[in-house]
């Protein structure tokens, strides 16, 4: 008698995939209703911030939800082929030209984010080696496997992670949109353009992101399709824009991705870590204001410009408040790609760094 299982009955089969779409359906629908209210009041951002507001309450609230597979990833890649088809050489040499106070503001986040950690360590009552992963402004899931592996608090670095991002995306916007002054970037299609002529574009967008991954490029899924549309915009005859929903559908994507991050079990858990993060996040918020408006006046930039090139978030979610302001979104991605690039590279060195302060302030090794 053979002992091999039947195969599943068509019905448990179909029941089992549906359970599985269904979180993902119901983070869809909320994602929805959020966008079009947020759209309806006039919020900055209607699309990104409402669908996270409302799926990250959801979740809050013990809601069952999923992120749309590959969502975010596709909805960074629409927003690089949007920034791509801008990149013109002309482009190109003024963001060049503003190098130095790249390299300076990197070095001054870099230095807000490690002062961070001093605060957040007793505030969260963390461990350093866990403080010092949860201020550092990278990736989120990167910073966490590093915490986990230099014996960090995982769960906490991901907790503050979520609610810095999440926090600077909710507020940064808002506060752009009513200090700071919009800009006169068109997103009109070029002439001749045909809806179609997106299509290759966006395969060429999802190769080049395929392509960075391996070499552990910051966030390739928005820097390879930028890259890679810039190329390829280059070639004259062929013409392209990327529709007005498109952008929306990936700010949907993405507000979704981010929202749903947020799991009631986790901030139960850790409820200092949780109110200690909404003080750091606040910090960088106002740290990175006072850095824009220095900047500001030492480049002649727009100070919304400035700010959101400053502000530590994610880099696809500062663009494109740039984008939908009309602002400079190659100097907003310029700016944050060297950052993350940069602390991404010298974690450990700043690392070291944190613990010989440490040993001086505290007397002991972290």
């Amino acid at each position: 008698m053979s002992d091999a299982s039947p195969p599943p009955r068509p019905a448990l089969a179909t029941a089992a995939s549906a359970g599985r779409l269904a979180p993902i359906a119901l983070a869809l629908v909320l994602g929805v209703i959020g966008g079009t209210v947020a759209w309806q009041l006039r919020v900055p951002l209607a699309w990104m911030i409402g669908p996270m507001v409302v799926t990250a309450a959801a979740s809050l609230a013990g809601w069952r939800l999923q992120q749309i597979p590959m969502g975010r990833e596709l909805g960074q890649a629409v927003v690089g082929v949007a920034i791509g088809l801008r990149m013109t050489p002309a482009v190109l040499v003024s963001v060049a030209e503003l190098t130095p106070a790249i390299a300076v503001a990197t070095i001054g986040v870099l230095a807000t984010t490690t002062a961070a950690a001093f605060l957040l360590r007793p505030l969260g009552r963390v461990d350093p080696r866990t403080a010092f992963f949860a201020t550092a402004a990278a990736g989120m899931a990167d910073m966490a496997l590093v915490a986990r592996r230099y014996g960090g608090d995982p769960d906490a670095v991901a907790t503050v992670h979520a609610i810095r991002v999440a926090g600077i995306v909710l507020v940064v916007p808002v506060l752009v949109v009513a200090f700071g002054t919009g800009g006169t970037i068109e997103d009109l299609p070029p002439a001749g353009a045909h809806p179609l002529a997106l299509v290759p574009v966006l395969g060429l967008a999802v190769l080049c992101a395929y392509a960075l991954k391996p070499l552990g490029f910051p966030n390739p899924w928005l820097v390879g399709p930028m890259l890679g549309t810039a190329a390829f915009a280059a070639i004259d005859p062929f013409k392209a824009a990327v529709p007005w929903i498109a952008l929306v559908l990936a700010q949907l994507a993405i507000g979704i991705a981010l929202g749903t991050r947020f799991r009631r079990e986790s901030l139960a858990r850790l409820p200092r870590v949780v109110m200690a993060a909404v003080v750091i996040a606040a910090l960088l918020i106002v740290a990175s204001a006072a850095g824009g408006a220095l900047l500001a006046a030492a480049t002649g930039l727009p100070f919304a410009v400035a700010f959101l090139s400053l502000a530590p978030a994610g880099i696809t979610e500062m663009v494109l408040t740039a984008k939908i302001m009309r602002l400079d979104a190659t100097v907003v991605t310029a700016f944050q790609i060297v950052r993350i690039a940069l602390i991404a590279s010298t974690v450990m060195v700043m690392f070291r760094i944190y613990g010989w302060i440490a040993r001086r302030v505290h007397g002991s090794p972290i």
